[in-house]
């Protein structure tokens, strides 16, 4: 019946022309007739709820059955949100400043509300700051944040800041030297997939986010990702939203495969303690700053996101993350 319900919502909401432009683009990637493709993700969205995203970036079409019964995929992420995330404490993630009260002794950065400040308030907040970043509180994907110089007229720019309500203005992270050498434009985080079962928490996934001419590492707005082993090292080539393949880094020109990360063992134990602080949401994605000596949060997500190697950068193994997951929780 929650097949049924979330196929029905699946089908209500989804943008045709786009299913057909992705049909269109794996057809000719997987060398493989447009009907059967077609048919193929319409046969996957009923029996996996693959929604044609997930074909796309799980390449669906190089699995078989039972490979493919491996695959985390939106609508059973969906389910699983659903289940263990109970919404009335969404808020705690959802809005920035909610989160940073919550998770103040994570951030290890100064931060400021311009709505519960005063202008002496914000001059004593940026003293001795070159730069701040000012941000909206509802907003995702790397959206509403601006990186500001500290010049000029600084009431000017407290009243821009509440008119554009990026009420939210922080310390700026600066991030591990090793890190900024992929890429320095952005600080490059770590999305960390826990699980807290109530006493224990447990790591899920872990993915490594990196920016590409821009100031944040977000995929929707230019980034790219990878993935993680359990002592932080990249396994794999990285890939960004138009699917494409990065093994170099195109600005830094650095080598993606095989970097170490950092203090990767101070960044878990960071999301292990930090997951225990909302009991009722046990499902949370958490974007993690290495620092020179240390890690920080960012933020967290109750809708942490499905992230799995394509089978096409897996060496034959074709293994999605829901067998890790299935370990942890009732799936």
């Amino acid at each position: 019946m929650k097949k049924i319900k979330y196929l029905l919502k699946t089908i209500k909401n989804m943008d045709f022309k786009n299913m057909f432009r992705i049909t269109k683009q794996v057809s000719k990637k997987a060398k493989k007739p447009y009907l059967f493709i077609l048919f193929d993700i319409i046969h996957c969205g009923i029996k996996y709820q693959a929604g044609y995203y997930d074909y796309q970036e799980f390449e669906f079409y190089l699995l078989n059955k039972k490979e493919r019964k491996t695959y985390l995929t939106r609508g059973i992420n969906n389910s699983l949100v659903k289940k263990y995330n109970n919404k009335e404490y969404w808020y705690l993630l959802q809005d920035k400043i909610e989160f940073n009260k919550k998770f103040n002794k994570y951030l290890k950065r100064d931060w400021i509300d311009l709505r519960n400040s005063t202008l002496e308030d914000f001059k004593k907040f940026l003293n001795n700051k070159e730069y701040v970043i000012a941000k909206e509180l509802d907003n995702c994907g790397g959206k509403g944040i601006s990186k500001i110089k500290i010049d000029g007229d600084i009431e000017e720019l407290r009243n821009r800041l509440i008119n554009n309500k990026q009420y939210l203005v922080e310390e700026m992270i600066i991030q591990n030297k090793e890190i900024s050498k992929l890429y320095n434009g952005s600080v490059n985080t770590i999305r960390f997939f826990t699980f807290f079962d109530g006493k224990e928490t447990h790591i899920l996934n872990s993915i490594f986010k990196i920016g590409n001419n821009g100031f944040v590492d977000n995929f929707s707005s230019g980034g790219m990702y990878t993935f993680l082993d359990n002592n932080g090292k990249i396994i794999c080539p990285a890939i960004d939203q138009a699917d494409n393949k990065i093994e170099v880094h195109p600005t830094s020109k650095q080598i993606i495969v095989g970097f170490q990360i950092p203090n990767f063992d101070k960044a878990k134990e960071l999301v292990k303690e930090a997951s225990k602080e909302i009991e009722q949401v046990k499902y949370i994605g958490w974007d993690v700053a290495i620092l020179e000596n240390d890690a920080c949060l960012v933020e967290g997500n109750e809708f942490p996101g499905v992230f799995q190697i394509k089978p096409s950068f897996d060496n034959g193994k074709h293994e999605g993350i829901l067998t890790e997951y299935k370990k942890y929780m009732d799936i």
